[in-house]
């Protein structure tokens, strides 16, 4: 038996997805650092089984309701595990937050700024002092009553509802209806009101085309269809709705993206006329706090807003109580110091109204770690998901200051983390391995870092310990350029970038410096304007003055780090197409003639094959009220998806679930000989994706495997004529050990005569680029310049980069 002050956290015969019956020790009140390839089995050992069996207790102390649900959520699979005290998880959530979510939300200052002008704020003479609610746009009492505390208002003209004037309404004049039989009983509705339907637009009275376009009437009248051969139409009440309607209704209501999608590019977005974009009622921007507005404040950047707190003394009108001073002085002082965690970790240049699906999954993360910082806590466990991700190396040394501040209140902090900074300020490191899926799973090494040393077959201990810098390679010379000037988007103003051709080129800068939007909304807007059949001078006015240059590109390729899907539904093997080969091959089967399966019946999508309780999706969701919703394996098909009678089938022994089962470097050698499929799960290995398994959940995915599947889904294509790829911080979550495969293959995409451009914290790979563009200096409002571009050695001499000396130490200067 462990004494109950046990310092150790002790995991017995953990088993855990790959986990090999794992037995590790860690001591508590330290920052232990997990490390390994990616899928290891890493991440099994601290969020599914350490943190997993944390929570499990969390829910067995609560409710009864609760307590009947764990069975649905399940418990990891371990032995025991001893010392363990309460925990609290920092992952970087795969869920986009909503519109209405913001940095203010996030971190709740927006509560603590909210309550200073409701307690402390000027207001004019004889108003009544407002609740803080009134201050919110997400309550009834602050939200702008004409935008619903949106700031934005949609509206849309005639220009974009009838793009082409010279065609009637029956040619498919009014564009922004929808199509098929809705569209034409839209048609025959307003033939049956009297209108002409077979006139050009141009040619219709301008009160008619008002009338058509944008009455807020919904006349019900007789429509007899025209009788089509060998179909009988009786006649119908049909209802009219008019485009303008129509388009809003969709917009706003639907629940398919495509069809919102499509409603959107007939509207045009505009602040609210009322609020002026400020979200809130005018009685609460009546209120100043230092002489600015809620909304004025709430729209700086943190860091200036820190120095307005710090300046203003909370002076007032006749409407101040007694006492208003000392209130605004408390309140303003918690705020300064809420705002200095979220600055110490880099986050300065963000505003309170920034929203949240802005933010990089990195930045939410740090947020929240800010937030906890201030919480108070002692005596828990912060199992934290590679919270370096996204940050420039001169942003890690804040983030280790603030890691140590948790610990030294008394808590353990759980690291899971590539960032060898970060690995080398362990107190403890547990390296997991030594390879991915069923070659890993061992604990390899747990103890301080140094002993990693004598660990030979740790894929770890050669990127900690070896630190003789990588060869430089000769840098290629561009075959061409691609030049903006005048770039004008967020902070990147009057900024003239020129981004060469045929080589490989890495975008740097401290967070926030204008690096994805640079690269990830203005290069690839321009080019995907150009691919759309857009001149290239007018796809370039949106965000910059001139392009030059595009017509050398056949093609662009943008990999971004957004998931492959929303639910489990998605996953590697349906994303990459493999999927379709697959079903088809089990359809060919002898047992599959037999019953007449075709291949839709190996289908988890459809009815037919699927198990209907879970309707295919091998979870059911379980609400938890008080608690996010979680997932939990199907109670009937035990999370295989397929009814029995589909289970039946066996391609070379193995059913349809179990081939699904199958990691990709299982899968390669089982289909070696099957052409299609091979292509597929040769292009996932090569960019180190092997450990995945074939129907792994997209919500199980992190952002940089996303990137990776669609990467690999993209190298499967024939490639024809000269591509242009785009990738954001490819290299997020991935091990120094991954990162060598990946950038072989990048390279090689450029030896094949394509362009590669990444945004890039990584200095590793910095220094193997061809040419670097460095934003900076700053973030933010001091950020959004080019401070240097060239060789990596010529930027790594540059006297104003903060990335200058981290480049020039990975380059061994």
């Amino acid at each position: 038996m462990h004494s109950p002050h046990d310092p150790y956290v002790r995991v017995r015969g953990a088993r855990e997805h790959n986990l090999q019956d794992v037995n590790v020790d860690i001591p508590r009140d330290t920052l232990t650092v997990f490390t390994g390839v990616s899928g290891s089995g890493k991440s099994s050992l601290a969020f599914g089984t350490i943190y997993a069996e944390a929570q499990r207790r969390y829910f067995e102390s609560v409710a009864p309701y609760a307590r009947r649900l764990i069975h649905q959520v399940g418990a990891p699979a371990v032995g025991e595990i001893t010392g363990l005290p309460p925990a609290v998880s920092l992952e970087q959530r795969r869920s986009a937050p909503g519109a209405r979510s913001s940095v203010g939300t996030v971190t709740t200052l927006s509560n603590s700024l909210r309550m200073l002008f409701s307690r402390a704020g000027e207001y004019p003479p004889g108003a009544e002092r407002l609740d803080s609610d009134a201050f919110s746009p997400n309550t009834a009492a602050g939200a702008c009553p004409e935008c619903h505390g949106l700031g934005r208002i949609h509206r849309t003209d005639e220009g974009l509802l009838v793009p082409d004037p010279s065609l009637s309404i029956r040619e498919g004049a009014i564009a922004a209806w929808p199509g098929a039989w809705q569209g034409k009983n839209l048609r025959d509705v307003l033939d049956a009101l009297g209108y002409d339907v077979d006139r050009p637009w141009r040619e219709l009275d301008a009160k008619d085309r008002e009338w058509i376009l944008f009455t807020d009437e919904q006349p019900v009248v007789t429509v007899h269809p025209v009788r089509e051969a060998g179909r009988i139409q009786r006649p119908y009440q049909g209802t009219y709705m008019s485009a303008r309607r129509y388009v809003l209704h969709t917009f706003a209501d639907t629940k398919s993206r495509t069809l919102r999608a499509k409603a959107e590019r007939f509207l045009t977005s505009v602040p609210c006329p009322v609020c002026g974009g400020s979200r809130l009622r005018p009685e609460a921007m009546a209120v100043t706090f230092g002489g600015r507005t809620i909304a004025e404040l709430a729209a700086l950047p943190l860091s200036d807003l820190a120095e307005v707190l710090a300046g203003a003394h909370g002076g007032g009108t006749g409407a101040e109580p007694a006492g208003g001073e000392e209130t605004a002085r408390v309140l303003g002082a918690d705020l300064l110091a809420r705002i200095g965690t979220v600055t110490e970790l880099g986050l300065g240049y963000l505003s309170l109204d920034r929203t949240a699906p802005t933010l990089s999954s990195g930045e939410l993360q740090r947020l929240r770690l800010a937030t906890q910082l201030r919480s108070g806590l002692f005596g828990v466990v912060y199992v934290l998901d590679e919270p370096s991700a996204g940050l420039h190396p001169a942003d890690t040394e804040s983030l280790l200051g603030v890691v140590d501040r948790l610990k030294e209140a008394g808590n353990s902090v759980f690291v899971v983390e590539h960032h060898l900074d970060v690995v080398r300020r362990a107190d403890w490191l547990v390296d997991v391995g030594p390879l991915a899926g069923e070659h890993g799973g061992r604990v390899l090494h747990s103890g301080p870092p140094e002993g990693l040393a004598e660990v030979p077959e740790s894929a770890t201990r050669r990127f900690l310990f070896d630190r003789d810098p990588a060869p430089v390679r000769e840098p290629r010379t561009p075959t061409g350029w691609i030049r903006l000037t005048g770039v004008e988007r967020h902070n990147v103003r009057g900024v003239d970038a020129a981004f060469p051709l045929g080589v490989f080129t890495a975008v740097t800068g401290v967070s926030g410096s204008g690096k994805s939007t640079l690269v990830g909304q203005v290069l690839a807007g321009v080019l995907a304007d150009r691919q759309a059949g857009e001149e290239a001078t007018g796809a370039g006015e949106r965000f910059c003055a001139s392009v030059t240059g595009l017509e050398a590109v056949d093609r662009l390729v943008q990999v971004d780090q957004k998931p492959i899907g929303r639910t489990p539904r998605s996953n590697l093997a349906t994303y990459t197409g493999l999927f379709d080969t697959v079903r088809k091959l089990f359809a060919q089967t002898g047992t599959a003639r037999e019953r007449g399966y075709t291949a839709g019946r190996f289908s988890f999508n459809v009815r037919g094959g699927r198990c209907e309780t879970c309707q295919g999706e091998g979870f059911v969701s379980v609400e938890l009220l008080f608690l996010p919703s979680t997932y939990a394996p199907c109670p009937d098909c035990h999370g295989a998806r397929y009814d029995p009678e589909t289970l039946e089938v066996t391609l070379r022994g193995l059913t349809i679930a179990q081939v699904l089962d199958l990691t990709v470097e299982s899968a390669a050698s089982f289909f070696a000989g099957t052409p299609a499929a091979e292509r597929a799960l040769t292009t996932l290995l090569d960019v180190g994706l092997g450990y995945l398994r074939l129907g792994q959940p997209a919500t199980e995915l992190s952002g940089g495997e996303a990137q990776r599947i669609k990467l690999a889904s993209e190298l499967q294509r024939t490639r024809r004529g000269h591509t242009l790829y785009l990738l954001d911080e490819p290299t997020t979550g991935l091990h120094p050990a991954d990162v060598e495969v990946l950038m072989r293959q990048l390279h090689g995409l450029v030896d094949a005569g394509s362009t590669v451009v990444v945004v890039e914290h990584d200095m590793a790979v910095v220094a193997g680029a061809d040419h670097v563009i460095d934003l900076g200096p700053g973030g933010g409002d001091r950020g959004g310049r080019i401070v240097a571009a060239g060789t990596p050695r010529e930027v790594a001499r540059a006297a104003d980069s903060r990335t200058a000396p981290y480049l020039a130490r990975a380059l061994g200067g």
